[in-house]
Order: C-alpha cells, then structure tokens, then sequence
C-alpha cells in the first residue's frame, strides 16, 4: 500500500508541474507530424514526412 500512495503522490506533482508550465504560456509539447491524428501538426518548421504528405495531397 505504501508503494501505491507513493506512486499516487508522485503522479499528482508530475500532474501539477505540467499543469502550471501550461498556465505560464509555454508552448505546445512538440511531436511529430505524423500519426493517426496528422492534421493538428504543431511543428513549426515541418518535418519531411509531412512535406511528402502535402506534396501528394493526402493531408
């Protein structure tokens, strides 16, 4: 049980530093361009696979 309230105490602070790197303004969490939901790119310069995509006008 004190293995689980640690790991639960730990994940609520992981929680709440994010939470306030958010509402400090930092910017997006960058990922790739790619993936099932590939049409929220938040890449500011994009990367090759997306560039392909475009060119072949599938996005």
């Amino acid at each position: 049980m004190n293995y689980f309230l640690a790991t639960f105490i730990f994940m609520i602070i992981v929680v709440a530093v994010m939470a306030i790197g958010v509402m400090f303004g930092r910017r997006a969490i960058k990922g790739s361009c790619g993936g099932l939901n590939n049409s929220n790119c938040v890449c500011i310069e994009k990367c090759s696979k997306r560039k392909k995509l475009e060119a072949e006008g599938r996005v």
